[in-house]
């Protein structure tokens, strides 16, 4: 807590703005603006010296000479979270019941200790929801609690992957990502295959057009059409079958 530290030294002792801000770590502006209460907020103030950060000596050496800069003995105690439930903000704790009963659903091998520590709730809570006793079931509704931002997707991943092996259980693989990779694999496999293939008709079409040879032309198929091939206008006459002069003359008969 800078800010209440400085105002303790400005309120307390005869330092000079500059010293106070190195020792804090704040800037001089911030300081003047303690000392001439127009910070935006009241400040209460903190001694450094019952905090065991600074001794009295100190601050009277710094006060005697004010080129010197004190030395901080100990950084301010870090505030560390005691063991027992999860912390939960307060705008989440609505939501805790359906993280609960998704787990519940979804998870049924975590164990409530687990539960308890992984979303901060109780076992009284936990079985209230899994007997459907809770006071407000008809309004809970199953919810992912990553989604609900009651813990982190990695968390959740390790408490599954802890109880499933406790209870002997494979965990469960994502099989969609080694879907999507096969498939990748193959879609850039036909995608080179198309490039070679295209790159040796260049290469021939290269070639042959070096060479001075054009490329020939795809006959055009008859077969299909049904109509006779026409003789040409030169082609000498066929000659008739047998017996057809005789049918002809008995015609005209």
């Amino acid at each position: 807590m800078p800010h209440a530290t400085a105002s303790w030294l400005v309120d307390n002792t005869a330092l000079s703005f500059e010293q106070i801000a190195e020792f804090c770590g704040l800037h001089i502006l911030e300081v003047q603006a303690i000392a001439d209460d127009t910070a935006a907020t009241k400040l209460t103030g903190r001694d450094p010296v019952a905090a065991h950060e600074v001794t009295m000596e100190e601050i009277e050496k710094a006060q005697a000479d004010p080129d010197y800069r004190m030395e901080m003995l100990k950084g301010p105690e870090q505030v560390r979270r005691t063991k027992g439930p999860r912390y939960t903000p307060v705008s989440k704790r609505q939501d805790k019941p359906d993280g609960i009963a998704w787990l519940l659903r979804n998870h049924p091998e975590i164990s409530d200790a687990q539960i308890g520590k992984l979303i901060g709730t109780t076992r009284n809570t936990i079985n209230a929801i899994r007997d459907r006793t809770h006071w407000n079931i008809a309004e809970i509704v199953p919810k992912d609690p990553v989604t609900l931002g009651l813990c982190s997707q990695r968390e959740l991943d390790a408490v599954v992957a802890k109880a499933a092996k406790k209870a002997g259980i494979e965990a469960p693989k994502d099989e969609t990502i080694e879907g999507d990779r096969e498939a990748l694999i193959a879609e850039l496999r036909n995608e080179r295959r198309v490039a070679a293939a295209e790159a040796e008709a260049a290469l021939a079409a290269e070639a042959a057009e070096a060479a001075g040879e054009e490329a020939p032309a795809e006959a055009e198929s008859e077969s299909g059409s049904g109509w006779p091939e026409m003789p040409a206008e030169d082609a000498p006459a066929k000659p008739l079958p047998e017996g057809a002069e005789e049918l002809f003359k008995k015609k005209d008969d």
